[in-house]
């Protein structure tokens, strides 16, 4: 079970190790129990889907999931003001949100940080099971830090998260058509289980208002918003993947430390996906829903412009329509053509 055992008994986050797998211990039990529950959903959602009315059908269980998630996220930062040690990951779930994350944390350590879980030294403040990671008011995150920076993942929008000019924060955005192929993957595992939609079901449950997360629009139009701001860095996850040792000098500029250029080099060595690859089980959250099936994954193929793998031509139009015309109703100037339109696979 991913981030449920250390082998050093010494190891700083035992507490955390122990609730989080109290915490999963619990919810494999209520997979047990559900499993017949299960089964009968599997057999409603295939008949639906045979029938033609699945993206109905699916309605109550993707707005139980995207009520988590809101719940989680509305009370995340409630009368938390940042810190200027604080350094806030902002990005859209499945959109690079962990590479992110961990070249920060890496850069913050200077290269040398260590963990047997990323959540044991990273918050993730609206997690919708705040008993698998770090809390806010944890200080031995920032403590231990060989900058003082901590590094605090959220996939909330920019209205859910508390600004402060002394504060640092990076926003990733990621094309929308990636993020519907990488979360279909993603919580066809961790989430759903066998009770993912199809491929269809689930581009239209992405280009609704109901989405999980909310609509991908939104949540860019609003970071887009905060983008001269200078403790603000915009990024998109094609701008990571154009020039990784870039990136890294970039966030390192960004959040006031200084690498040496062998420090630059280990910091893209340990962010590598190769790298990251290798540590997935420091990454996955496990199976986080009576739903899940055993066996997934962070961290898949790391590529951009490949949503064709899964996605027809058909689809990939629906959602770039979807969030271009959602991005006129915001007034929002993101260069949403210039940045992902054009790549259809």
């Amino acid at each position: 079970m991913p981030g449920t055992e250390v082998s050093d008994p010494n190891y700083e986050f035992q507490d955390i190790v122990r609730s989080r797998k109290k915490e999963l211990d619990g919810v494999a039990k209520a997979g047990v129990i559900l499993r017949p529950l299960t089964w009968l959903l599997q057999g409603v959602f295939g008949l639906s889907r045979l029938l033609g009315f699945e993206r109905l059908a699916y309605k109550p269980l993707i707005k139980a999931f995207a009520n988590m998630f809101d719940g989680a996220i509305d009370k995340a930062f409630k009368d938390y003001t940042p810190k200027p040690s604080d350094l806030f990951i902002c990005s859209y779930f499945k959109s690079g949100t962990n590479w992110a994350m961990h070249t920060a944390y890496q850069i913050a350590e200077h290269g040398e940080g260590e963990f047997e879980d990323a959540l044991d030294v990273m918050c993730w403040a609206d997690c919708p099971s705040p008993a698998t990671t770090a809390q806010l008011d944890d200080a031995r995150q920032q403590e231990r830090s060989r900058s003082g920076l901590r590094v605090i993942k959220t996939h909330a929008r920019a209205e859910f998260v508390p600004y402060n000019d002394q504060a640092k924060y990076i926003c990733v955005v990621r094309d929308p058509k990636e993020v519907t192929v990488s979360s279909h993957f993603f919580f066809g595992k961790m989430l759903f289980g066998d009770l993912i939609p199809s491929v269809q079901a689930w581009v239209d449950s992405c280009t609704s208002a109901g989405a999980i997360f909310h609509p991908w629009y939104e949540f860019t139009a609003g970071y887009w918003n905060w983008r001269d701001r200078p403790n603000v860095l915009f990024i998109t996850y094609n701008q990571m993947q154009a020039d990784p040792e870039a990136t890294v000098r970039q966030f390192a500029d960004h959040i006031g430390v200084e690498l040496t250029d062998a420090a630059v080099q280990k910091v893209l060595q340990l962010s590598s996906y190769e790298h990251m690859k290798s540590i997935d089980h420091k990454f996955y959250p496990g199976e986080v829903s009576p739903f899940a099936r055993k066996g997934g994954s962070m961290i898949r193929s790391g590529k951009q412009g490949n949503s064709g793998e899964l996605l027809n031509t058909a689809q990939q139009q629906q959602i770039d329509n979807w969030n271009r015309d959602g991005l006129k109703q915001l007034d929002s100037d993101f260069p949403y053509d210039e940045q992902f339109a054009a790549q259809h696979q």
